[in-house]
């Protein structure tokens, strides 16, 4: 996976690299689908939600820019997957939330990273539109869901210099974006690549 599916397609950030290799997808998927696990496209979980790609995985955590030691907000926790490999990222500082608005998949995520040794990871169940206003700011917010725009609260919850990385656009047409947050507090804009997101949901879209 690492080699073809990564590397292939021009992910070079070895602190990627080196967690990909290193957490077991196979672990957060279903055990009917473990066959699957390092297939090139998302899976399904339960609450109608996805794993997704390996490659769609990277090009999010290689976005985030970890250096080591940062605060880091996830919005949409899904199977834990994603979460394991930005907290294997952080490593040996650091400190990641991550906030799910379905609390079936946050416990059996929470017992998944648990069981792999990243007990650490500081999981919530709520709305992920609205952040985590007690524990902001965040040097980083990853957003694992499609939405029109970036939340307000979500921006307000970023340090100046931080980035949020989500998915934007429409159910039909979304593309992975980058906001860098200017020192004036006016987002610098970097757009990635077309992707496909289940859509965010809250009150603060």
């Amino acid at each position: 996976m690492v080699d073809d599916q990564l590397v292939g397609r021009g992910i070079s950030d070895p602190r990627v690299l080196e967690a990909m290799r290193r957490v077991p997808r196979e672990h957060f998927v279903a055990d009917g689908m473990r066959h699957r696990a390092y297939n090139d496209g998302a899976l399904a979980i339960p609450c109608d939600q996805t794993i997704s790609q390996p490659l769609i995985v990277a090009l999010m955590s290689e976005s985030v820019a970890i250096t080591g030691g940062e605060r880091i907000l996830e919005v949409g926790t899904g199977s834990g997957y994603q979460t394991a490999i930005l907290a294997e990222m952080l490593r040996p500082g650091g400190t990641i939330w991550s906030i799910e608005r379905h609390s079936e998949l946050s416990r059996t995520a929470g017992e998944k990273l648990n069981a792999l040794g990243y007990g650490d990871v500081r999981l919530h169940v709520g709305d992920g539109s609205l952040g985590l206003v007690d524990s902001a700011p965040f040097d980083a917010i990853l957003v694992a869901a499609a939405a029109a725009r970036c939340p307000p609260a979500l921006w307000e919850q970023l340090r100046i210099g931080g980035r949020i990385v989500i998915p934007l656009g429409t159910a039909e047409q979304q593309q992975l974006v980058v906001l860098v947050k200017s020192e004036s507090g006016d987002p610098i804009t970097q757009i990635g690549i077309p992707c496909r997101f289940v859509p965010l949901l809250g009150a603060g879209i």
